[in-house]
């Protein structure tokens, strides 16, 4: 399904109206490797000259990580990133106490492993959500 017509399908279950405005904070989260603040999307915008408010933008993202378009990542440093989940395949977080640097991995070994504990557990998992949190030893990274 193209990303127009997620976004229409997610905004009339809302009872909410699409607009351009609406669809070009979804478009750039979909175009952005980044993970994104909400305040970083919305200067993204306004730097491509999209006449977008504030409010839209964040009530807008509220609905796509409601709706399970775009995942909120909470970095332990007060600010939420955002990152879009459709058509990504799942993965993890290591994240830079220092520099903020992200690191997105996958480790079949680790997935086994947790849906095996859910199970000796009595468990079924139905989501989660996995961050490491370091110093990363890049040498451009402050801690250096």
């Amino acid at each position: 399904m193209h990303n127009t017509d997620k976004l229409k399908r997610i905004l009339h279950k809302e009872n909410l109206r699409y607009t351009q405005q609406r669809q070009e904070v979804w478009d750039e989260i979909c175009a952005s490797d980044e993970h994104q603040d909400a305040e970083g999307i919305y200067n993204s915008l306004r730097k491509r000259q999209v006449n977008v408010s504030r409010a839209t933008v964040y009530r807008t993202i509220d609905v796509l990580v409601k709706n399970n378009l775009v995942r909120r990542l909470n970095l332990d440093d007060g600010r939420s990133r955002f990152e879009n989940k459709t058509g990504i395949e799942h993965h993890d977080h290591i994240v830079c106490l220092d520099c903020r640097k992200i690191i997105e991995f996958m480790d079949g070994t680790i997935e086994k492993m947790q849906t095996r504990i859910a199970k000796e557990q009595g468990f079924e998992i139905v989501r989660h959500v996995h961050q490491l949190f370091g110093r990363c030893l890049d040498e451009k990274c402050p801690n250096k």
